[in-house]
């Protein structure tokens, strides 16, 4: 199996775009979700930050943020690393890229050109993400946003 760099994925997600007209205290992880059973038989679900990955190893990645009391609407942005396929977010407002960033919209309503012609674009063709971030949720103070993805 393939071992992905968990260094090489934080500075890809460190290179999230925080925009915004205020002073922005950030911090970023990536935790992967380990699977074990127990004495009894049964399943559980851990996450723990990630010290290495393999292929089909399932990633969540996190920005936090603390803003002002005065903050404005931000938005968050990320590019997906290649080495992961985008699953699902945290939040609904989600929007998406498949060509690294040049246009946006929402899963679902994308479209792709093919091989076989026309598609609606699947999680796995995914390039970038981001998130706007209403004033009232910036006035909250701390702030998180969430990310999973799987290990190619």
């Amino acid at each position: 199996m393939r071992i992905v760099s968990v260094l090489g994925l934080a500075l890809c997600f460190s290179s999230a775009g925080l925009q915004a007209q205020t002073t922005l205290q950030t911090s970023r992880a990536v935790y992967v979700e380990r699977l074990s059973e127990t004495s009894n038989g049964r399943s559980t679900r851990a996450i723990e930050p990630a010290t290495s990955l393999r292929t089909g190893d399932k990633v969540v990645l996190l920005v936090e943020w603390n803003a002002a009391a005065d903050a404005r609407e931000l938005t968050v942005a990320s590019a997906v690393p290649r080495t992961l396929a985008f699953q699902r977010s945290s939040k609904d407002s989600l929007e998406v890229s498949v060509d690294g960033g040049r246009n946006w919209g929402q899963l679902g309503t994308l479209r792709v050109q093919d091989g076989d012609g026309i598609r609606l674009v699947s999680p796995e063709d995914v390039t970038h993400v981001r998130w706007r971030v209403p004033a009232r949720e910036m006035a909250a103070g701390r702030n998180r946003i969430t990310y999973s993805a799987i290990v190619r």
